[in-house]
């Protein structure tokens, strides 16, 4: 099912952009299914005849069926997978006769710049745990253009129900050093006052809801707010993120049918790469992937080459004029890899070899790739790269030594702001949490105002 052969002309808008099939590319995404899965079967024989006439049709709801005099079951798997569209190939080179939107030097340069924030960030945020200073982080390592291509490819007017592994996408909103930092450490200028994990941001004013732990619950809420969107008649659409092990929940089908029945103008794009904590994917479904399940529920898909910046950039802008201008949802399943362990909490050499791993992070690191190519374009050089690398470390470990000197949310923003009249038992449970505290101090943290 690939993207190209679902732009139907009587359905699409004489402005919809238009990607030449040579542009599809498929690389060798190991360990990503298993290839034994997709050889013929039987299904796709001819077992017996059960109709005289093939040119009777049934008037059924939803669309005209026509008969067959032959039974034949629909395959459980294709003779080959979809295609992956690509843009450039591992050394940064364009693919010949490909087709896309170039991107001017100035959205490049930026593209490239936050992607080095993101990974330094990460970098440090990861070590800052490690110390100790916080509880909790988890990395981006491998899906840097993921997040920064596609918020590049979106509108400021555009709501972001993310999962957990796109701060990129608040980083390109503006979201500042110190915001990342004081939301790591909880302290009183958080957001969401210290209510929430690290990593765990939030910010209505860039139109980034919220994260959430609980896995795939972000979707069916995205799809509610593309509907809204809908109704207001908003030149604006819905855009929620999720890993491969977010479409094996019940809420990512949910979405999906829910959205295309209501033709909400919601986008999704799910990170493949590979792993759901440690379950690979092998383990979580028979399909091909992520990207036919859209067509399964009637919604335009499209399989993308997640460490190409330019093949993201360019299917999520497409997919959002498609969202808005023809009021549909589009699936995009990014083929990646997470170079990183899922979290702190995890070490994901325990269940995958990190040969694996090392190979992944030094032939298709994203953030690499995409640097060849604005070198070859004349827009970038060493010196810059060092200069970019040295600043955003600097003033990272600025905002994490500011953040850690302040003070923590007092005890009572624990019971604020969930309703408009407080019930009795919450006061309730909030006098006897302070009683508790006064009464065993050493359990709990000592710059926490009660």
């Amino acid at each position: 099912m690939a993207f190209m052969a679902s732009l139907q002309r009587g359905s699409r808008s004489s402005s919809t952009p238009h990607f030449d099939r040579n542009a599809l590319c498929q690389p060798n995404f190991r360990n990503l299914s298993n290839i034994h899965r997709f050889e013929s079967t039987i299904a796709q024989n001819h077992l017996s005849s059960v109709c005289a006439d093939e040119n009777q049709v049934l008037d059924f709801p939803g669309g005209s069926v026509k008969f067959t005099p032959e039974m034949r079951f629909i395959s459980e798997s294709p003779l080959e997978r979809t295609s992956c569209f690509r843009v450039l190939d591992d050394n940064g080179q364009p693919i010949l006769g490909g087709s896309f939107e170039q991107v001017s030097m100035e959205t490049a340069v930026k593209m490239y710049d936050n992607m080095v924030t993101l990974q330094t960030m990460d970098t440090i945020f990861f070590e800052a745990q490690r110390q100790g200073r916080i509880s909790f982080y988890l990395t981006t390592n491998g899906e840097e253009a993921i997040n920064i291509a596609s918020a590049a490819a979106l509108s400021m007017e555009d709501l972001i129900f993310p999962q957990y592994r796109e701060p990129g996408v608040l980083l390109w909103r503006g979201f500042t050093f110190q915001e990342f930092a004081n939301q790591c450490f909880s302290n009183k200028y958080d957001n969401g006052k210290g209510r929430q994990m690290p990593i765990h941001y939030g910010s209505k004013q860039l139109n980034y809801v919220t994260i959430a732990s609980t896995v795939a619950s972000q979707l069916p809420h995205a799809v509610g707010a593309a509907y809204s969107l809908k109704m207001e008649k908003k030149d604006a659409c819905a855009v929620t993120y999720f890993g491969d092990g977010g479409s094996s929940e019940g809420d990512f089908h949910a979405a999906l049918n829910f959205a295309a029945v209501m033709e909400a103008p919601v986008i999704f794009i799910c990170r493949n790469n590979g792993w759901a904590i440690s379950t690979p994917t092998s383990d979580q479904f028979r399909s091909d992937g992520v990207v036919v399940r859209g067509q399964a529920y009637g919604v335009r898909s499209i399989r993308v080459d997640g460490n190409d910046a330019l093949a993201v950039y360019n299917a999520v802008k497409a997919a959002r004029q498609m969202a808005i201008s023809e009021q549909r949802p589009v699936l995009i399943e990014a083929l990646t890899y997470r170079v990183g362990h899922h979290s702190t909490s995890d070490d994901s050499t325990k269940y995958r070899p990190a040969n694996e791993i090392e190979s992944w992070r030094l032939a298709r690191d994203p953030v690499g790739r995409f640097r060849k190519w604005i070198e070859r374009n004349g827009w970038w050089n060493c010196e810059a790269d060092t200069q970019l690398r040295n600043n955003a470390r600097k003033q990272l470990l600025q905002a994490i030594q500011l953040a850690e000197k302040e003070e923590k949310p007092p005890l009572a923003e624990i019971f604020s702001d969930v309703y408009d009249v407080p019930p009795s038992n919450l006061g309730e449970q909030e006098t006897w949490l302070r009683e508790t505290v006064k009464k065993h101090p050493q359990d709990y943290p000592s710059d926490v105002s009660l």
